[in-house]
């Protein structure tokens, strides 16, 4: 990580402790939203940290905002960071337009979506389902089709929903004609399409977890140290430690996927393969890491007053959305079938065009 990174990535640590302790999370667990650490965000400069500055952005890359994520899955910030710099920001910089300002949101239209061609602008009816964030939206982006509609709150109806974690899902009925200003099509370099928004969409979840593992990590050892049975701290039994070792090495392993899985998008290698490995991977440490912290913890660790509840709960529903292990572990085998049998060394060791597959 770059002093630079490093840097931001403190300050940004800083504003989630600060508006982010236990009364915050709790406040957010029924669809509420951290809107003193958004502004906190906005005035840092992140929340559009991987949109080019030509397009309003900050200029970072998706390193950056992947580290920027870690931090606020650690904290189970209620902010919808993820959906406005690494997917609606991208949608939008990706047709060449300006980000708006404010909290966004992105989503991809489905059969269930219905556009029609007006003098007066695009005719949008329909549904969509399960929108992250939607109801503290200012915009929502849709992918329609290699167009980006940029729908308003006046444009649709909201039917709220929470995903387990209590994190606002909302299904968005709409009925309206947008016009021509908001529906972009993509620039002739852009790289957007709905394999490579569900990309994103995972690597986000997974960096997310990276983060709230590792705040579970963290609770676990504190926990451990101070919580006696037989006149000594539990961290003093070999099964406790055991557990710990655990868990870290999953909490280790998932990070450096997912940083493995920004850089590859970052320098346009073999994204396809890191991000599903990456959100395999991070599926796989979620339920190692939430069962042995709460193994460790005891009952105490299921209370709506205890921080472990809300790193667990979100490592369960940031899990399956965008895709879970099965999905992707498809994703990894038809890649690996389709390569041959002998294209599975350089694929697993990105030693393409330098000989290695000879």
């Amino acid at each position: 990580m770059s002093e630079i990174i490093a840097a931001l990535v403190a300050t940004v640590r800083e504003a989630s402790a600060e508006r982010g302790g236990i009364g915050a999370m709790t406040a957010c667990a029924d669809g509420g939203w951290n809107a003193e650490l958004w502004a906190a965000l906005e005035q840092i400069g992140v929340t559009t940290v991987s949109v080019p500055e030509e397009h309003g952005g900050a200029g970072g890359d998706v390193a950056t905002a992947v580290a920027v994520l870690e931090v606020l899955g650690e904290y189970s910030a209620g902010v919808p960071l993820a959906e406005t710099a690494l997917l609606a920001g991208w949608l939008i910089a990706g047709c060449g337009a300006t980000v708006p300002s404010g909290p966004l949101t992105a989503a991809v239209a489905g059969p269930e979506l219905r556009t029609r061609q007006e003098d007066t602008g695009l005719s949008v009816q329909g549904t969509i389902a399960r929108v992250p964030w939607a109801r503290h939206a200012h915009h929502v982006a849709v992918l329609d089709n290699g167009r980006v509609i940029l729908l308003g709150r006046r444009d649709f109806l909201l039917a709220q929903g929470t995903n387990l974690a209590g994190e606002p899902r909302d299904d968005l009925a709409i009925n309206a004609v947008v016009p021509a200003s908001r529906v972009h099509g993509p620039a002739a370099d852009s790289a957007i399409s709905v394999q490579a928004f569900h990309g994103r969409a995972a690597l986000a979840r997974a960096a997310l977890m990276a983060g709230a593992a590792r705040r579970a990590l963290e609770l676990a050892v504190a926990y451990a140290g101070e919580r006696e049975q037989f006149g000594r701290p539990i961290a003093k039994f070999q099964a406790v430690q055991q557990h710990l070792a655990a868990m870290a090495g999953e909490v280790l392993l998932s990070k450096m996927a997912v940083e493995a899985a920004a850089l590859a998008l970052d320098t346009r290698g073999d994204a396809d393969v890191a991000v599903a490995a990456a959100k395999l991977v991070a599926g796989q440490m979620a339920g190692v890491v939430a069962s042995l912290a709460h193994q460790i913890h005891g009952a105490i660790g299921f209370t709506e007053e205890h921080p472990l509840r809300h790193s667990t709960t979100r490592l369960w529903a940031w899990r399956d959305e965008s895709g879970n292990e099965d999905e992707w572990s498809g994703v990894l085998g038809q890649r690996v079938v389709s390569e041959g049998t002998g294209g599975l060394w350089p694929l697993l060791t990105g030693a393409r065009g330098n000989g290695a597959d000879r």
